[in-house]
């Protein structure tokens, strides 16, 4: 989905005046990390989100820690992971990026907590670039709605299990 399209087609279903997301920042390449980051803390902002708090960690393969030890805490709707890995000679980029899939998906699961895979993974830094606010637009940007979007769907979810506890309706 393009960053366009979610731009004019997304509507909230949430008030998230009382929302608190954490953004967990990859350090290395900060350069295209930080407007990653700038590109969803202008997002949440936009829809008003109470609280973003930005956490630092050294690379991409420590945002899984990071993210898990966040949601762990239970303080946050959603959590954002920002990073990028760029494809080199060996095959270190085939192991970090499918270590840190497995890690926020895990985080996220263990958690109940919705945590976002914003990791760029490109072949060359100026792809990661055109997707950093170049020609492909903020990838920031689109982990930041796909968090109001899991916001969302949760507070729906808790709703419709609460209706069936209203009703005498047993959920598992």
């Amino acid at each position: 989905m393009s960053l366009a399209h979610l731009q004019a087609t997304y509507q909230p279903l949430s008030n998230y005046d009382s929302t608190t997301v954490a953004i967990i920042v990859s350090n290395w390449h900060n350069d295209i990390t930080n407007k990653l980051y700038q590109g969803a803390y202008n997002v949440l902002e936009k829809h008003h989100v109470q609280t973003i708090k930005r956490f630092d960690v050294s690379g991409s393969f420590e945002l899984s820690y990071a993210a898990n030890h966040l949601a762990s805490y239970g303080c946050y709707d959603a959590i954002i992971c920002i990073g990028v890995v760029i494809q080199g000679e060996t095959k270190h980029f085939d192991f970090i990026c499918q270590a840190v899939a497995n890690g926020i998906t895990k985080a996220s699961q263990d958690n109940d907590v919705p945590i976002i895979f914003g990791v760029l993974t490109p072949n060359n830094l100026e792809q990661a670039i055109e997707r950093a606010g170049g020609k492909y637009g903020n990838k920031g940007e689109e982990a930041a709605y796909a968090a109001l979007q899991m916001i969302d769907f949760r507070n729906q979810a808790m709703n419709f299990y609460q209706s069936l506890e209203e009703v005498n309706i047993e959920v598992e």
